[in-house]
């Protein structure tokens, strides 16, 4: 096994059952605990758990929100291979929302440059990026910028979006889960969010396997308001299946 794949492993028990011990993981791995130190130290840079005596938890135990940076460090090839999938999303033309988020992030670098779209963001960096492409119209949402996420929030970002008919919406979220819908750590981030959806005729999540199951304290969406869900092939199969079952099509990229 190598390093990448035994840290995600080690990502996912912890997430699993809330908490990881290095002596149980290095004789689990056949790995020293030395090795399995250096494994809980990645992921700590990487702002996915925090080392604790003897151990491990994931940071959403903890109520922690992870950086941008530092998400954008995770999980990088399935991300990009959900980016290239939600391009079959794209209208031909028209109008699209993309929400701030690591992922969606991927889906600004390959938007294609064929297509003529009018492009709603709440994040400075991507609008940055978007801005320099000449068969883009970008439209930057107002607010306040949160320092974690480098997203807009509050009513300067939510006036706009009430006034918009939008064709489709890319959204990220931090947690996923039938019973809970569409989660992330922060209410004004949510309400962002929410008004996302509200705007958009179609609402596609952009996630990763790991954000299936997890919850955090604000709801921004139903699975039932969302049309297509693209995530990778680490998702349990099981879980795909849930997901389809409460509404969305389910895209495993």
């Amino acid at each position: 096994m190598y390093a990448e794949e035994r840290q995600q492993e080690i990502l996912r028990r912890a997430r699993a059952i809330g908490r990881v011990d290095v002596v149980t993981l290095a004789g689990e791995f056949s790995v020293t605990t030395e090795t399995v130190r250096r494994d809980l130290t990645v992921l700590e840079r990487a702002g996915v758990l925090r080392r604790v005596h003897g151990g491990a938890i994931p940071v959403e135990r903890l109520g922690f929100e992870p950086a941008l940076a530092a998400r954008d460090e995770v999980m990088t090839a399935e991300k990009e291979r959900i980016a290239k999938a939600a391009v079959g999303e794209l209208p031909e033309d028209g109008s699209i929302i993309i929400d701030a988020g690591s992922t969606t992030g991927r889906l600004v670098q390959i938007l294609p440059a064929d297509r003529e779209l009018t492009v709603i963001v709440n994040s400075p960096p991507l609008a940055t990026v978007l801005a320099t492409r000449a068969n883009l119209s970008v439209i930057m949402l107002g607010g306040r910028v949160r320092g974690r996420t480098l997203a807009t929030v509050d009513d300067w970002g939510l006036r706009p979006l009430a006034r918009l008919n939008v064709d489709v919406a890319f959204m990220a979220a931090n947690g996923c889960s039938v019973a809970h819908g569409l989660t992330t750590p922060d209410p004004a981030e949510a309400a962002i969010k929410r008004a996302m959806i509200d705007a958009a005729n179609r609402s596609v999540l952009l996630a990763d396997h790991t954000k299936f199951g997890d919850t955090y304290l604000a709801r921004f969406a139903s699975l039932s308001e969302i049309d297509v869900v693209i995530t990778d092939s680490g998702v349990d199969p099981a879980v795909a299946a849930e997901l389809a079952a409460a509404g969305p099509e389910v895209v495993r990229a």
